[in-house]
């Protein structure tokens, strides 16, 4: 037997915030980072909420790539709110961090009754607000934690709050969504109903994606990406992910590389892999991805040519984005990335994500993979 859960309720498009009216509580955490205190996203959601200023309490240190430090110091300022709203307002690092204290809570026994959960992404990116996933930082590791107690009770999508994210930003997070997309796809625990929504997904991004970043107020195409990093996320909390991931999960925390861009600097090496595109070229994932092909209108006569041009639009689509071409136009340097590369292949191949690649790798395989995306992000 087989499920396939979706949660939680969402409230999406123009007013979406508007929901926010409609909450019974009494007292109030929001979780979030300075950065939307200071472009005033926080004073927004708080006009919404009911009750007086002292039931509602902040914690705004969460920081990128959130660390154990940060569900530490939001742990204590969530026992001292003792919230029964707790409401997490920013990219997929805030929404993750708030999944972090509430998980370690709750795994330490110092959860009493878990508030109502509120996620409202100000990046389309993660879909942190309908995953169990969340990606915290020890050392100069990522680890994805994996329980669906964390996930949002109500997930918030307002495109107004993501008018104003940076080209380069946008570049980044809608290839992560992309990715999500791509890894759920080919999953070897992909169903019907995954599938549906990671091929929407993929039509969203190639639509969207270019006008979002050229454009950042045009809000129909905003409105496009936010909803397509959603629903990619509602199958990858389904059918999981895979093995760009567990690279960039690896790469990320080694090397400070953002999450997005990792994803797209390894997506093309790891679609060939799964493919086996420079052998046979007829596996599952082979036939899935030229099956996304025809579905994008591209050609695809054979799987061969399905999967060629599938490689050939993703790699079109990152230079579009202004991604740097390979890890090594990131700024990471020959020497450093040698010396680091038997940690990064050790941490991927114990990810996560990688038991659910639909191709088994090894560690000479996930070497090579890094290997060729140092060199060059797109295929050859």
């Amino acid at each position: 037997m087989n499920t396939f859960q979706i949660k939680p309720t969402l409230h999406f498009g123009a007013g979406a915030l508007e929901r926010l009216t409609a909450l019974s509580h009494q007292r109030t955490l929001i979780i979030t980072d300075q950065a939307m205190v200071t472009f005033g996203l926080v004073e927004q959601v708080r006009r919404y909420l009911s009750g007086t200023p002292e039931m509602i309490s902040l914690f705004a240190e969460v920081t990128p790539d959130p660390d154990v430090a940060v569900i530490s110091a939001g742990m204590k300022a969530y026992k001292a709110a003792a919230p029964d709203l707790l409401i997490a307002i920013g990219g997929g690092s805030v929404i993750d961090a708030a999944k972090g204290v509430l998980y370690t809570l709750h795994q330490a026994g110092e959860l009493a009754e878990k508030p109502k959960f509120v996620a409202i992404p100000t990046t389309s990116g993660t879909g942190s607000e309908v995953t169990a996933f969340s990606v915290i930082k020890s050392g100069t590791e990522k680890w994805a934690l994996v329980d669906g107690f964390m996930l949002p009770d109500l997930a918030i999508l307002a495109p107004e709050l993501v008018a104003s994210v940076p080209a380069a930003i946008t570049a980044d997070t809608g290839m992560d969504v992309l990715c999500h997309a791509l890894e759920a796809y080919v999953s070897n625990q992909a169903s019907d109903f995954s599938d549906a929504l990671a091929e929407k997904t993929v039509q969203l991004v190639f639509a969207h994606l270019p006008d979002c970043h050229r454009n950042g107020q045009d809000l129909v195409a905003r409105e496009k990406m936010h909803n397509a990093s959603c629903i990619a996320g509602m199958a990858f909390t389904n059918a999981s992910l895979g093995i760009t991931h567990s690279l960039a999960h690896a790469l990320g925390g080694g090397f400070r590389v953002p999450h997005g861009r990792a994803n797209a600097l390894l997506m093309s090496q790891v679609v060939a892999f799964n493919a086996d595109y420079h052998g046979q070229c007829n596996n599952a994932a082979a036939c899935k991805y030229a099956r996304l092909a025809k579905l994008l209108g591209l050609p695809a006569s054979d799987t061969r040519e399905g999967v060629m041009s599938l490689l050939v639009a993703i790699d079109v689509l990152r230079e579009q984005l202004d991604i740097p071409a390979s890890i090594a136009a990131t700024g990471v340097e020959r020497p450093a990335f040698e010396a680091a590369l038997p940690a990064l292949v050790a941490q991927a191949l114990k990810d996560n994500c990688t038991p659910t690649n639909p191709r088994k790798a090894s560690a000479l395989d996930i070497e090579q993979l890094y290997q060729q995306s140092f060199r060059s992000a797109a295929t050859q």
